[in-house]
């Protein structure tokens, strides 16, 4: 069975560099003010939408385990 993930923007933090909806099509879009969201809060989880986090120059997106809540980006120290 495919993990589910919670995947959340900080609106606040966002830039709108479009690099997640770059690497994560089906994951992300950014609206009319250039703002990113996901298209999906939650979503089965996927090496893109990984790497849309890592990728995102102001770190603004967050993604956890939907079941334990266990941080997947960005880890836990």
């Amino acid at each position: 069975m495919t993990d589910r993930w919670h995947v959340e923007v900080d609106r606040g933090v966002c830039i709108g560099s479009g690099m997640c909806a770059a690497a994560a099509p089906d994951g992300f879009r950014l609206d009319a003010a250039r703002q990113s969201h996901p298209l999906h809060a939650e979503q089965d989880a996927a090496e893109s939408l990984l790497a849309a986090a890592e990728g995102c120059p102001v770190e603004a997106i967050a993604i956890t385990v939907l079941e334990s809540g266990e941080a997947v980006f960005p880890p836990e120290e």
